[in-house]
């Protein structure tokens, strides 16, 4: 049998046609989790909605109602010692129910309050007004005099207010005293939820566990930095805070996170360091780190004036510290 000697010919028909340059790219991790909680909560709906609901609510109240009367009045006829202790309870029921309504007025009321003071400073560091600045400060010290992790920072604004005579110096010095140590546990929260929903979401591998963690975290945050501020959150309250968080978010743009927030805190291509799981872990717990931002804008009774404004990607780092070395 002879060897044939020369060029080597290769049929390339069957070859892939596809390269490096015409592949498709990897997948980014998604921020489904995230988007989804900004969703729901950050949702607002229409008029004819809401009227729906409203009268949807007041009928079935009605109902229960009218039919707990004829209970009542129907067992009275027929035996008054249990007709009596059904409308005991009924009425201890009814009490309770007005307690938490009172409650939760209350607590809404707290937040509008945190709000205007909010505004109110805005207006005096604007147009520099003096007295203006000190009915904001005087406000700010009854907001917090029944607190006693607060009465150091009292003690030390009453001794130095008198000396400042310029609105922007004033409520400097308010911030610097009553708010301040107050953002360091706001940050703190903002930093344990981010752990936690990262971690969860990279590690534990069921359906919705992602979501779920991320809605409970969120809203427990959101509540935790509004009991630190001072406000009060009852059922409804922390609904309508949580609503008005993450309207802000969403109204801002701050939902969307870019590969280069992400490239920036793990030193790189997040495609290439990270799996997909860890991924979304990292990105969610970004998410939550930027709603936690959104919670401390809104519920801080004052603006950022000598203090610097929390910082997204220092709260991502300070709290995912470990995350990569873990992924790795």
């Amino acid at each position: 049998m002879t060897q044939r000697k020369g060029p080597v010919v290769i049929d390339l028909e069957a070859a892939p046609t596809e390269t490096p340059a015409t592949a498709a790219p990897v997948p980014e991790p998604s921020t489904a989790a995230m988007e989804r909680v900004a969703a729901m909560a950050g949702y607002r709906p229409s008029r004819i909605a809401r009227w729906f609901w409203s009268a949807l609510v007041a009928l079935i109240g009605f109902v229960a109602s009218l039919a707990a009367y004829d209970y009542v009045t129907g067992l009275l006829a027929r035996s008054p010692v249990l007709g009596a202790v059904a409308m005991a309870l009924v009425t201890a029921v009814v009490a309770a129910l007005g307690i938490m309504a009172l409650r939760e007025l209350w607590a809404i009321g707290r937040m509008r309050r945190l709000d205007g003071l909010h505004k109110r400073a805005d207006a005096a560091l604007s147009s520099g007004d003096l007295r203006a600045a000190r009915d904001v400060v005087g406000q700010l010290r009854a907001l917090y005099a029944g607190r006693k992790d607060m009465q150091w920072g009292l003690s030390r604004l009453a001794e130095r207010a008198p000396e400042v005579m310029d609105a922007d110096g004033l409520i400097g010095l308010a911030e610097q005293t009553l708010i301040t140590p107050l953002d360091d546990r706001a940050r703190a929260e903002v930093e344990a939820a981010t752990r936690q929903v990262a971690t969860v979401t990279a590690l534990v591998p069921i359906a919705l566990a992602d979501l779920f963690t991320a809605l409970t975290a969120n809203l427990r945050m959101i509540r935790r930095i509004s009991e630190i501020y001072g406000g009060r959150s009852g059922t409804l309250g922390s609904w309508r805070l949580t609503r008005r968080v993450l309207t802000h978010l969403v109204a801002t743009g701050a939902v969307a996170m870019g590969d280069d927030m992400l490239g920036a805190i793990a030193g790189g291509g997040v495609a290439a360091k990270l799996s997909r799981r860890f991924g979304e872990g990292v990105i969610n717990g970004a998410l939550t780190a930027r709603v936690g931002v959104a919670a401390i804008e809104v519920c801080r009774p004052l603006p950022f004036v000598t203090a610097k404004p929390p910082n997204v990607r220092g709260l991502i780092g300070r709290a995912l510290t470990g995350f990569f070395a873990k992924a790795q």
